[in-house]
């Protein structure tokens, strides 16, 4: 009887040792042995990632795909604050009517007018000729566009400094108030749409253009200098768009990439020619075992733990997902995977399954320098990177930018 006793007693104590980690353990040591009960519990065999410490890899090692996106932010950020002090001073010198030669004018400002871009590329679409003013937004914009076509919509996770700010924001707020708000399904969605309706306003107003009225349109003294008027919104802003951005910060705080999901239309833009792309987010079933912790790591909460591929357009190649998933090729950023029949468990045949697939961390930031570095270098070597326009023009239209209204 006693015998009978103590074995159920021990058989109870080994049961709850494998169903939880001692009390005492560390986090990390019970998030280990969770992921491993999961394994077991979908009847998984569950194969980590070499390096993997804890399920996931550590920030300083070479494929932590997070850290390479963390430095191209961060780079991207810093090129975009020394075209907005460049540009700041060169406008001063035409504003002041300073003595001797202004200084050297950033052309990468005129990544800041997508608009201009947008007509630009309708009119040397429709002409072929290439537009004299404002020629790199058009190139900018269209660098943009081909990474959306070839990797998602990267640039709005890996490139854009409102897209930067934006994480920035609300990685803060979960970190402060220890959750993130997310509107309900039967709001999120229509909330969704604006975005689209905005994006289509805008390409409605563009090509609506003739080539003609483009051209024409460029070559006003408001077309002529729309980066200052540009500049000049933010120098001299008023209360209400003042008010309007401090609302869009305050609920990107607690509402992941507000401003984002919901109401930018280059982002819509990229979204749509992203569901072109043949790189996505893919998971082979064979390698996953069901934890869904890329589901989780998700910040546009998109089903990666259920779907094989991720098509949506909110998906930006963040990675997020990829970094989190702690089992050997069961999530990448990758192109369609060989048709190789394979079993879980069986890493050599998932491996190749998956070999010259799948882009790293590394890979992708270098595909977005080439392309993006490639069509300035480009354009620089053409001829077209700098907008031909005289001091002299400058001079007499640059003070008096204030006083200049939309034709």
């Amino acid at each position: 009887m006693i015998e009978a006793t103590l074995a159920r007693g021990d058989e109870a104590k080994k049961q709850k040792m494998t169903s939880e980690p001692e009390v005492g353990t560390d986090t990390k040591d019970r998030e280990d042995a969770l992921l491993d009960e999961i394994a077991m519990r979908h009847k998984k065999v569950l194969i980590r990632r070499t390096g993997v410490i804890h399920g996931t890899l550590p920030w300083h090692d070479f494929r932590n795909a997070i850290t390479w996106r963390r430095a191209v932010q961060i780079i991207f950020v810093l090129i975009n604050a020394y075209i907005a002090t460049a540009f700041y001073f060169w406008v001063r010198h035409f504003e002041t009517n300073a003595a001797g030669a202004p200084p050297i004018r950033p052309e990468g400002v005129e990544g800041w007018l997508p608009i201009a871009g947008l007509m630009n590329l309708k009119y040397a679409l429709t002409t072929g000729v290439m537009p004299e003013v404002h020629a790199p937004a058009m190139l900018l914009l269209a660098a943009f566009l081909l990474t959306a076509l070839l990797l998602k919509k990267s640039f709005c996770s890996w490139l854009c400094p409102v897209g930067t700010l934006s994480e920035a924001l609300w990685r803060t707020g979960k970190r402060v108030f220890k959750r993130s708000l997310y509107p309900p399904r039967w709001l999120d969605i229509p909330l969704r749409s604006l975005k689209y309706l905005l994006m289509a306003a805008f390409l409605y107003v563009v090509m609506a253009m003739p080539a003609a009225g483009i051209e024409a349109f460029m070559m006003t003294p408001y077309g002529l200098i729309a980066d200052v008027k540009m500049l000049n919104f933010f120098r001299f802003i008023g209360i209400t768009a003042l008010i309007t951005i401090a609302v869009l910060m305050l609920l990107s705080v607690v509402i992941p990439n507000f401003w984002c999901r919901y109401l930018c239309p280059y982002g819509a833009l990229l979204g749509l020619l992203s569901l072109l792309s043949p790189t996505k987010i893919r998971r082979d079933p064979d390698a996953c075992i069901d934890c869904g912790k890329c589901a989780k790591a998700c910040p546009a909460r998109l089903p990666v733990d259920v779907n094989r591929q991720i098509r949506s357009a909110e998906c930006t190649a963040c990675m997020s997902c990829v970094t989190s998933c702690p089992a050997q090729d069961a999530l990448q950023l990758a192109l369609p995977p060989k048709k190789i029949v394979a079993a879980n468990g069986d890493t050599a045949q998932i491996a190749q399954r998956w070999r010259r697939c799948k882009l790293s961390g590394a890979m992708v930031a270098a595909m977005l320098a080439l392309i993006v570095g490639g069509i300035i270098i480009g354009a620089y070597a053409t001829g077209h990177w700098q907008t031909p326009v005289s001091d002299q023009v400058y001079r007499q239209l640059i003070p008096k930018a204030q006083m200049l209204g939309h034709p």
